[in-house]
């Protein structure tokens, strides 16, 4: 694909952060984002995850104000089956780069040069979200000038603290926030340990009879369920939640927070 003009007019792209699911959590800053923008681009993640592109749609209805069209994609399929370290890294790397494809085309075609996009990210795009390292690979390619500006939101992470009303630390001790896939590497000795991505019930490899777990899916959503105590008495409940949603919807995304109490172990002196 040929570059464009030197000296082209950059096209003005925001992300914006609309939060775990709640529109709600939309943030002064996302609603005033939302009204400078003239073009949003959605990519769509198939016919199970429709009710998320609809989410999407009913917060432009109630907080765009002026003309604005949407333009809709659909998103690279990604091998999901190669579990070891070094296949799991070339797979995100692949589909990130067939990724920037789509978003090159879709800025290009659909977004004159001045001219303001928007891309509506869930939760926060700081954090386990790919849309700033796929734009930062459509700047690399240099054929489109590109302006990112990015709007922060309400986490998953904070949601699920929020409906547990716990705080994320306890005192004195910091947090870890991993993919369950690397999970073993986080001690909950160091301190507490926040789990996202967990497509395979890892907290069923915790040991200890003093670990606490809340646990939360579909947060800030009608569907949102939690489930919290010691991890020994509710894993098997956890389990059959899971399960049991994810045969109704169809899929399924769920944070969790894993700690020992501040009584049920050393504190320090």
């Amino acid at each position: 694909m040929s570059s464009e003009p030197a000296g082209a007019e950059p096209r003005h792209v925001l992300v914006i952060g609309i939060g775990a699911g709640d529109p709600d959590h939309l943030t002064l800053a996302a609603v005033k984002a939302i009204r400078r923008a003239e073009v949003f681009f959605v990519l769509g993640k198939g016919p199970e995850k429709e009710s998320l592109t609809n989410l999407r749609r009913r917060m432009l209805e109630e907080h765009a104000t002026g003309p604005y069209r949407v333009v809709d994609a659909e998103d690279p399929w990604r091998d999901r089956t190669r579990g070891d370290r070094a296949g799991y890294a070339s797979a995100v790397h692949d589909w990130r780069a067939r990724r920037a494809e789509v978003y090159e085309r879709l800025v290009r075609e659909h977004l004159e040069p001045g001219g303001t996009g928007a891309f509506l990210v869930w939760g926060d795009p700081s954090l386990y979200d790919s849309t700033l390292g796929v734009l930062d690979r459509v700047a690399e390619r240099g054929t489109v000038a590109l302006d990112v500006e990015v709007v922060p939101g309400v986490t998953s992470v904070s949601a699920l603290a929020a409906r547990h009303r716990v705080p994320l630390n306890q005192v004195g001790r910091p947090v870890h926030i991993t993919p369950a896939r690397r999970l073993d590497e986080a001690s909950l000795d160091g301190g507490d340990v926040v789990v996202m991505l967990d497509a395979h019930e890892s907290f069923g490899e915790v040991t200890g009879d003093d670990v606490w777990i809340y646990w939360g899916a579909y947060l800030g959503t009608p569907d949102e369920l939690l489930v919290s105590g010691r991890l020994v008495d509710v894993a098997d409940r956890i389990r059959e939640v899971r399960a049991e949603a994810r045969a109704r919807h169809g899929w399924i995304m769920d944070t969790y927070l894993l700690r020992r109490p501040e009584g049920e172990r050393d504190t320090e002196g």
